[in-house]
């Protein structure tokens, strides 16, 4: 495997990771009707990871693709990630 797609399979992995564990917490929350208005603030800034790790991992998946196969339009795809990367930064970096 050369050492992109190596790379490449780190960042997918990770990003698939963290988009599953925040479905899986938000199908808990949605099935906790008791506690509702506890975690009512939350819901915003919770479906907005789901996304944003969603597309990331989607992006991700599809750059890695792109690269073990030898697309032409792998380039493309290697940027959307480096973008969906920084989008993912620049929301979660502390400030």
């Amino acid at each position: 495997m050369r050492p992109l797609a190596a790379l490449l399979a780190i960042l997918m992995g990770s990003a698939v990771a963290l988009a599953s564990g925040l479905i899986m917490t938000w199908i808990v929350i949605l099935l906790l009707p008791a506690d509702e208005a506890r975690f009512a603030p939350e819901q915003p800034a919770l479906i907005r990871a789901v996304v944003v790790f969603t597309l990331f991992a989607a992006v991700t998946a599809g750059s890695f693709y792109g690269e073990l196969r030898e697309r032409r339009w792998r380039l493309g795809a290697h940027a959307a990630t480096l973008a969906m990367f920084a989008v993912a930064v620049w929301l979660y970096w502390p400030k």
